[in-house]
């Protein structure tokens, strides 16, 4: 039986300059990042954006081509994946079905020789609040259940990384939501480092201290949900994470800490240190919860009509096209000073220029928008 002794290192991970390719095919581009000690990171995009490849290249079920992967002062390039401090939770479990919820989670003890596994399966079991089920077989439990099973029995092993691959993407979505709270409260408790990777954006904005949204091979922008939501800088990661006003426009000005951007005859303030180029040539952005039916604000537009309204529970989302034929969408919230609009009212928009960001006018309006059903 071959040596499965584990090391352990401690400490950040670090991927510098990994690329991987399969044959001409690059999967992941010259990518570099550091996932701080006992963080939850998340690796966000569509399908084929290189997240899952650099998951496997972590776990060691893949080897770059280029490049290292450190933990701590160790490098891991070429370890074997069972030499790793490293466990992974895979969508579908792989819980194995003919033995108890509690030998499941024993396995890995078992498997490094440890022979009083008791102790620290039942502490595992507390930790997801499943101890009551130890007796039963997987085939007993809900998905929910079985998702906790599998973090239970990676944590058991004290990995320094717990790699989540699409861990919830087999689950209904109440259910999902209830176990992004659970998942960040175990994260919380045991301290571990949680590499998450997932399509959702939602499931990776209530769990993540950090994502790196990835696109084509690499990464597009990196930091908290609050940065990437509210100052994105590419059209990719405005349009991916949530919905997004997008107006082409240009530079007029910049005084102060304002620059004036001209679109179709208007002229909108945006912040300077919300400008993500220096191109002339730009797209100013607002999402769509910051746009007010009204016409006293900063930045405005008069003249639109009303052409979709449709009720989303908490708030109305109304699709309103502009003077100059372009659909912008509004989120209006379902409170006492709702507006009661009806397709082919006129109204007009406005948002405070503290809302407004731009970005590159050279890119592509629409790189990111339909991506985000994918998987």
């Amino acid at each position: 039986m071959a040596n499965t002794k584990v090391s352990q290192d401690t400490g950040d991970l670090k991927l510098d300059r990994v690329s991987k390719y399969y044959g001409d095919f690059c999967a992941v581009d010259d990518l570099s990042l550091l996932v701080p000690d006992g963080s939850f990171f998340a690796l966000l995009g569509p399908s084929g954006c290189g997240k899952t490849t650099t998951l496997r290249m972590i776990a060691g079920l893949e080897e770059p081509s280029a490049g290292t992967i450190s933990i701590g002062s160790s490098d891991i390039t070429t370890q074997k994946s069972y030499r790793r401090n490293v466990n992974t939770v895979f969508q579908n479990y792989a819980l194995f079905p003919h033995l108890t919820i509690f030998e499941n989670i024993a396995f890995g003890l078992r498997r490094r020789g440890l022979k009083d596994v008791k102790s620290e399966v039942e502490s595992a079991l507390n930790l997801v609040e499943l101890a009551h089920l130890a007796d039963r077989k997987p085939n007993q439990l809900s998905g929910g259940q079985q998702q906790r099973i599998a973090v239970a029995r990676a944590i058991v092993n004290r990995p320094e990384v717990l790699l989540l691959d699409e861990p919830l993407g087999a689950l209904d979505l109440k259910l999902r939501r209830q176990m992004q709270i659970e998942l960040k409260r175990i994260q919380t408790e045991v301290g571990i480092t949680f590499i998450h990777v997932t399509h959702d954006q939602e499931e990776a904005m209530t769990m993540a201290d950090t994502i790196a949204v990835m696109n084509n091979g690499k990464i597009e922008q990196m930091g908290s949900a609050t940065d990437l939501y509210e100052s994105p800088k590419t059209a990719f990661v405005a349009n991916f994470l949530g919905q997004c006003n997008l107006i082409k426009g240009k530079i007029a000005s910049k005084s102060g800490d304002k620059a004036l951007v001209t679109a179709k005859g208007l002229t909108f303030e945006v912040p300077l240190s919300r400008v993500a180029t220096s191109n002339e040539s730009v797209f100013i952005g607002v999402r769509p919860e910051k746009l007010r039916l009204d016409d006293n604000g900063v930045n405005s537009i008069k003249n639109c009509v009303v052409t979709d309204r449709s009720f989303v529970g908490t708030s109305t989302q109304y699709i309103v096209r502009a003077p100059w034929d372009l659909e912008l969408v509004v989120f209006e919230q379902n409170d006492e000073g709702l507006h009661d609009l009806r397709v082919g009212d006129t109204v007009s928009l406005e948002w405070d220029s503290e809302h407004t960001f731009a970005l590159d006018g050279a890119q592509d309006i629409n790189a990111g928008a339909d991506l985000d059903d994918e998987e």
